[in-house]
């Protein structure tokens, strides 16, 4: 039987074991960090990650409970792709894939797995709707795991509550997860996944509404998240990107802590980088931290590109059915293929820094339009055989200068929020 698993990295622990190493300075935690950031590799390998928001098919306006959503996963047998189901904070469900040998296996095991689970939700009355952001109901949590009533905690006490709430329980993504590559290779690979972003979310932009109403961005879920502590959200990449793990060091070194086990895990309510509590200047939870705190404390850290040992792209939000292959097809490519990366660099270079003007207008930008048609146009060439009719779909879209997100919005003007939600909603077959 498939489980139902909450969601909540790390292990269970009540406070340091015995036998646990602490940690005795920071230098020492930048050093586990960075030798634990990417690893020497080839590349190939592709994961996919895929949230989904759920509705009840009658009354799209209620959020279904834990203990439904566990009822229906629990009919749920192995699925064929081999994906592990989660269930996010408000109640998106995730399908987690494991690593594929390239992008068109990984999007075919995603594809029917994510088949089989949306045809168990319908027969109970439900559907899952692939949206940037939640465009009806407001922020509600409805997981029980601890850590994310911690998560709720820390937001609120950083004057982030807002935020955060919309952040954990109305928005969804495609998750892209690629090898990091040859070491010699991972200044230039980090720095074109972080210059594809702006380019990229102008293409899959999908979420221009948020709690019944328009936003006035095409990608609200990415507005969502740059609301949030750049600390712990915005970009890692340092200086000069040279050193990929001495950047992200930095950057998890200098976040705040969120939260830590005392044994219970309890919201760190005061600004506290994790340098000053590895360092000795603060004590949490009447101790010094260990290995195992570091590493959680990594999975509590949100940029749009997130080194675990492999490469995390984390900017795109969830996009219908139709155009999913195509998206994550020209993801991989563009930093894959090493031809079609030298020109996507040279093509995002004017607009790699252009997050929140992405998220705001996308391909209306001029800049933004030249660089999304290059880019779709590079993968176009590439794309198999199988794959075409969806790259095709996504290569007038940008030419047209559109987004998923516009196709949405005209359909909830035309029909109302409600319907437009259902029509993506509901099962197609």
């Amino acid at each position: 039987m498939t489980s139902l698993v909450t969601s909540e990295p790390g292990r269970a622990r009540s406070g340091p074991e015995v036998g646990e190493r602490l940690l005795t300075s920071s230098s020492s935690a930048a050093l586990h960090i960075a030798g634990a950031s990417l690893e020497d590799g080839s590349i190939g390998r592709v994961g996919l990650e895929l949230e989904a928001h759920c509705f009840d098919l009658q009354d799209p306006q209620r959020r279904p409970g834990w203990s439904e959503l566990a009822d229906v996963i629990a009919t749920v047998g192995p699925l064929p792709g081999g994906s592990a189901v989660t269930v996010e904070p408000g109640g998106a469900v995730e399908l987690s894939g494991p690593p594929a040998d390239g992008a068109v296996p990984a999007i075919a095991a995603l594809a029917a797995d994510r088949e089989t689970l949306r045809s168990a939700f319908a027969e109970a009355g439900l559907g899952l709707a692939l949206l940037g952001a939640d465009p009806l109901r407001r922020p509600h949590r409805v997981n029980p795991g601890a850590r994310y009533q911690a998560m709720e905690q820390f937001f609120t006490a950083s004057d982030t509550g807002r935020a955060g709430a919309a952040m954990m329980t109305s928005t969804a993504s495609i998750q892209v997860n690629l090898d990091a590559g040859p070491r010699d290779g991972w200044a230039d690979r980090v720095r074109l996944a972080h210059a594809l972003g702006p380019t990229m979310i102008a293409i899959a932009a999908n979420s221009p509404l948020l709690a019944g109403e328009f936003t006035g961005w095409v990608s609200t879920r990415q507005r969502v998240w740059s609301q949030l502590d750049s600390a712990r959200c915005g970009p890692v990449l340092g200086a000069s990107g040279d050193d990929p793990g001495t950047d992200w060091a930095r950057y998890a070194l200098k976040a705040p802590v969120m939260l830590v086990h005392t044994p219970e895990v309890v919201a760190v309510t005061e600004h506290v980088p994790f340098a000053d509590w590895a360092d000795g200047l603060v004590l949490l939870g009447g101790r010094r931290p260990t290995i195992t705190d570091l590493d959680y404390h990594l999975t509590t850290l949100f940029p749009p590109v997130r080194p675990r040992r492999w490469l995390e792209i984390r900017y795109l939000d969830s996009v219908p059915d139709e155009l999913l292959p195509a998206v994550v097809f020209l993801m991989v490519t563009l930093l894959d293929d090493p031809v079609a990366a030298e020109l996507a660099a040279e093509a995002v270079e004017p607009v790699a820094t252009a997050w929140d003007l992405a998220a705001r207008i996308g391909l209306k930008d001029d800049r933004l339009y030249k660089a999304a048609n290059r880019c779709v146009a590079v993968a176009a060439e590439r794309a198999p055989a199988e794959l075409s009719e969806a790259m095709q779909r996504l290569v007038q879209s940008v030419e047209d200068g559109r987004c998923p997100a516009d196709d949405f919005a005209d359909q909830a003007i035309r029909s109302g929020i409600d319907d437009a939600v259902l029509q993506m909603a509901r099962p197609t077959t």
